[in-house]
């Protein structure tokens, strides 16, 4: 019986994983899709989210492998990379991606505040995987990644404002709804999914930055682009 409920708890670590390699590999042809639709060097940052979401779901594709497979140092390295996008990387990355896109203004310095608070954020999280290695764990049907420091109540606000509500101070209407989605996405992610909150909320980000992906490459934009070069 034990040997049986081994074999299938291998079976739905290969399901998952394979579930994470698909996501990962549509968001990987809608982020370089987003990538070659941005319009200069200032909207590539911002058009790259749905690209690197797809490398952190690629890479959470293969911690879930590693359950599989009982390999314990591509486990630890994996879970590092993976909590390297989910604790260091987006504090950072997003209000500094829509900042570059705003023009001169209150928006704009509010963006540079936000940046700062989320670069603190991001400096203190890599410090903690560092002292404190995250741990990766198959619970149920998600992944369970071991982080306490990540839920100190200052440290979610900060992260929450960098990461959700930096997008809602945009004038641009499709990234603000990004973010006001990202900000719901965050609330139920922490209500119903606690436990692997880090993991649910990612995918719930990264399925949301395809958001951005239909802004970025709508035909609108493409019809301004051809009006603007004639």
């Amino acid at each position: 019986m034990q040997r049986l409920r081994r074999l299938r708890r291998n079976e739905l670590n290969v399901l998952l994983g394979t579930a994470s390699f698909a996501a990962g590999t549509l968001l990987l042809g809608a982020g370089i899709l987003t990538v070659r639709s941005a319009r200069g060097a200032r909207e590539l940052p911002l058009a790259a989210i749905p690209l690197l979401f797809s490398i952190q779901q690629l890479v959470e594709g293969v911690v879930w492998m590693t359950f599989r497979y009982e390999a314990p140092l591509l486990n630890a390295a994996m879970t590092h990379a993976y909590s390297f996008f989910s604790h260091v990387l987006w504090p950072v990355y997003v209000p500094v991606a829509v900042l570059l896109i705003e023009p001169p203004g209150w928006r704009r310095a509010t963006l540079w505040g936000l940046s700062v608070a989320g670069a603190a954020v991001a400096a203190y999280l890599m410090y903690t995987l560092m002292v404190f290695p995250v741990v990766s764990r198959a619970i149920g049907q998600h992944i369970e990644y071991v982080s306490p420091h990540f839920f100190a109540a200052a440290v979610m606000s900060v992260y929450l404002l960098s990461t959700a509500i930096s997008p809602m101070v945009s004038t641009h209407r499709w990234v603000k709804i990004f973010g006001v989605l990202a900000a719901a996405s965050f609330a139920a992610a922490y209500y119903f999914y606690a436990r692997w909150f880090i993991s649910v909320w990612c995918l719930f980000a990264a399925v949301l930055s395809l958001v951005l992906c239909a802004h970025l490459t709508s035909k609108t934009r493409r019809t301004e682009a051809s009006a603007a070069t004639s």
